[in-house]
């Protein structure tokens, strides 16, 4: 999980200064590390499917390991916050609408963190800008309220990852802020 979460830093550090190429192949290894992390873990470390997936998506990807988080996750009788935002996007990624929306909904029985990731996701799910740009603008000024950031480097990786997912939607929103990367990504 170490490596997971310091290969993440790098993927992040390349985002935040440009580096396209470099971004991509660190947040690869990444997804590989938190899946690797995942298959030794307990079977409630769901943190590290919601990490994998965030990667993946980072890294300009996220079928592959949406349909194995989904997999993974199928047995599961956990409904708690992680494991469903682990769920919400792997639907979400994988163009299941509905069933994002529902584990979306879900989430918001967690911290208000994961209330807003699920307020995104559940806007990206039923494709309303407007309360996905009012989700995502609270994910991003809770990001740049925080003195620190699980890789040590300031950036809003939750919305990051959400803004690679609209974009595929076609409603990615403008946001300008010190945690987020200057350019579109990926």
């Amino acid at each position: 999980m170490t490596s997971a979460v310091e290969q993440d830093g790098e993927g992040q550090r390349a985002l935040i200064s440009g580096d396209a190429a470099g971004a991509r192949a660190a947040f690869t290894r990444a997804a590989e590390l938190y899946r690797e992390s995942w298959e030794v873990a307990h079977p409630t470390a769901y943190g590290r499917l919601v990490g994998m997936l965030k990667a993946a998506v980072l890294a300009g990807g996220g079928s592959a390991e949406a349909r194995y988080a989904r997999d993974a996750l199928a047995d599961a009788e956990s409904e708690s916050a992680t494991a469903s935002y682990a769920r919400a996007l792997a639907a979400l990624i994988l163009g299941d609408d509905d069933d994002a929306d529902v584990w979306a909904r879900r989430m918001g029985a967690g911290t208000e963190a994961f209330e807003r990731a699920g307020a995104a996701i559940a806007a990206l799910a039923e494709r309303d800008r407007d309360r996905y740009e009012a989700a995502l603008r609270a994910i991003v000024a809770d990001f740049e309220a925080r003195a620190e950031h699980l890789t040590g480097v300031a950036i809003a990786d939750t919305a990051a990852m959400l803004q690679a997912l609209a974009a595929r939607r076609g409603i990615a929103v403008a946001i300008d802020s010190p945690v987020l990367p200057s350019a579109p990504f990926p």
